[in-house]
């Protein structure tokens, strides 16, 4: 089947499976793992990655909205599933699907407050991000509202860090931490409570409480070398031809041959994940190894490369990122984080898992 494909985006559990036990490492025994698989698991395949996870004794999956839920449930994840962005809305489907929701304003407790079936709440409070949360003045009026009803389950408290992976900012993040502790100091020792994600789990692991969440680390994507990045991501040449100089590549002719010119044309462009600021010779693909300018602008669809120092023919493998070519390294040259990247990829493109 896969021979149908010119583009694969490679996945290699064995690898999830190293990242996860480095992770586990920094842990205690019974701090539990909530994985992060939103948006299409980062790119790499929300249905695959979390069925895989729920065997490495993942205790819950986080996901952004109801639909990535629904997705999760319906092929038999059967693990609790938290959707960090319920809307009153959607309350109907997360009750119908078994989802358990973040609860982090009064709109939404309100929605719920006279509801006749069992739900599952975790309370998000804000520590500094300013994002999503309630305010830690407002945990006695969350625990008058919530104890009205004794089908609303509190499972767990959180937050988020906002720069955990910043060493310039760690007085942001150690303030972050001590205000989370004293929110936390207000519930019961039974209720679950998190506030670390991968940064948090590598740099702050004396701070993790019961719960942890991990995204980005189980991916491999992070400045930490132990982590290995799970993917790579291969095509082909599709087409090779010689141009002239004066001859122009692309549209714009933005670029335009100095000399005679070896190009490459690659079925992976822009609607497919590659950055347009990669055009114009700012990146690179390899080809057998060899590092090929993209030249001119990367069209919708296509980029063309420079074979000019490779002796590659058509159908030669095409490396986007990998071995030699890094989502660190290529987000650095489009200033992007590897979170945009990944969830950039578009799901045309074949995903293949390996164990």
């Amino acid at each position: 089947m896969d021979s149908l494909y010119e583009s694969i985006f490679e996945i290699n559990f064995s690898l999830i499976k190293h990242n996860l036990n480095f992770l586990k490492k920094k842990l205690k025994p019974k701090t539990k793992i909530i994985a992060v698989v939103k948006a299409f698991a980062y790119g790499h395949g929300d249905i695959e990655i979390a069925r895989f996870l729920e065997k490495q004794d993942i205790y819950a999956f986080w996901v952004a909205d109801f639909e990535e839920g629904v997705v999760l449930r319906k092929n038999g994840i059967i693990a609790p599933i938290i959707v960090a962005n319920a809307s009153p809305k959607s309350i109907s489907q997360i009750i119908k699907y078994n989802l358990d929701i973040v609860v982090y304003n009064f709109r939404i407790i309100n929605s719920i407050i006279n509801i006749k079936n069992n739900l599952n709440l975790h309370l998000k409070f804000n520590c500094g991000m300013n994002r999503y949360g309630f305010a830690a003045e407002d945990i006695s009026l969350i625990k008058k509202k919530l104890s009205k009803n004794s089908n609303l389950n509190v499972c767990s408290i959180c937050s988020h860090l906002s720069s955990s992976s910043t060493p310039k900012k760690d007085e942001t993040t150690k303030n972050e931490l001590k205000k989370f502790k004293e929110i936390a100091s207000n519930f019961s020792d039974k209720i679950y409570k998190h506030i670390l994600n991968t940064s948090g789990i590598i740099r702050f692991a004396e701070h993790q409480y019961s719960a942890v969440r991990a995204g980005i680390g189980i991916f491999g994507i992070h400045k930490n070398t132990g982590l290995k990045q799970i993917g790579r991501l291969n095509t082909t040449i599709s087409q090779i031809r010689h141009i002239s100089k004066g001859e122009i590549i692309g549209y714009g002719g933005h670029f335009q041959a100095n000399k005679k010119i070896k190009i490459g044309i690659v079925p992976f462009g822009y609607a497919d994940g590659l950055d347009r600021k990669l055009g114009n010779s700012n990146g690179s693909l390899f080809v057998n190894g060899i590092k090929c300018e993209i030249l001119g602008e990367i069209s919708m669809d296509s980029c063309v490369i420079n074979l000019n120092d490779s002796n590659a023919v058509e159908g030669d493998r095409v490396e986007i990122f990998g071995t030699n070519n890094s989502i660190n390294s290529i987000c650095k040259k489009i200033d992007s984080i590897p979170y945009e990247f990944l969830s950039k990829i578009n799901r045309r493109i074949k995903r293949k898992y390996i164990n």
